[in-house]
């Protein structure tokens, strides 16, 4: 017989600093390697690889293998989806250089949470696929309350008959070879509104990247490019009125 989740194993786990820092810089979905992570934790690669065994050894992430090079990543997107929410009630660390504070805004504006889109980018295609009548908000999810959108407002996506159309037009592909729900949402730290996960939203980040309309810059950033800046209005509806020119 099983007890209660032990929550504060996993707590500990993501509580040292470098050890966050680590979690944080694989959000973006990439495999890294140890001296990359080592840089972005600010700690020498002798004293990050206690850290990443016992990140692997816990189950948050995975390591992989080639040749001389061992490269890591989240063990899955429920990581990335943990990490978020925590992101939603984290205090935001001090900016201390143009550097920081340019990366910051960048982050806020358009990111990766793992496989999918995050950031103002990420939300303002959710709401356009729901005003453009390509999904529909189905009330209520079991009654379940959202800390963020409030009481009772635990929301369910459908794809509609329209959203199905237009992303097939697309080549979105539409059917999960998985498990694997078709259409979750994350509440955005950044924003404090939902954008879209599960398989429809890595679906949608992997045919932008493919189309060209966005593309990876450094860390977790995405960088809308010009044809997307045309395309994304214009064949979804997203408004894209707030990015710097």
């Amino acid at each position: 017989m099983q007890g209660d989740v032990d929550v504060a194993t996993v707590a500990a786990l993501m509580g040292e600093p470098a050890r966050a820092t680590v979690l944080l810089a694989l959000t973006s979905g990439r495999a890294m390697a140890a001296t990359t992570l080592a840089t972005e934790a600010g700690v020498a690669p002798s004293t990050l690889s206690g850290h990443l065994g016992r990140l692997v050894d816990g189950g948050l992430i995975t390591v992989e293998t080639s040749g001389r090079h061992r490269y890591y990543r989240l063990a899955s997107p429920e990581i990335a989806e943990a990490l978020e929410a925590l992101a939603r009630v984290a205090p935001t660390r001090p900016v201390r250089s143009l550097r920081q504070a340019t990366h910051a805004e960048a982050i806020r504006r358009a990111r990766s949470c793992y496989d999918h889109l995050a950031g103002r980018l990420g939300v303002e295609l959710c709401d356009a696929l729901v005003s453009g009548g390509l999904l529909q908000v189905d009330g209520s999810d079991n009654g379940r309350d959202d800390p963020v959108l409030g009481a009772g407002r635990a929301k369910r996506f459908v794809l509609t008959s329209s959203g199905r159309e237009t992303l097939t037009r697309l080549d979105v592909p539409l059917d999960p070879p998985t498990r694997r729900p078709l259409i979750r949402y994350c509440v955005d730290w950044s924003e404090q509104r939902p954008h879209l996960s599960g398989w429809l939203g890595a679906a949608l980040l992997a045919r932008f990247l493919d189309l060209g309309w966005v593309s990876r810059a450094e860390r977790r950033v995405v960088r809308v490019n010009p044809a997307g800046r045309s395309a994304l209005p214009d064949q979804l509806g997203v408004d894209l009125g707030w990015l710097p020119d």
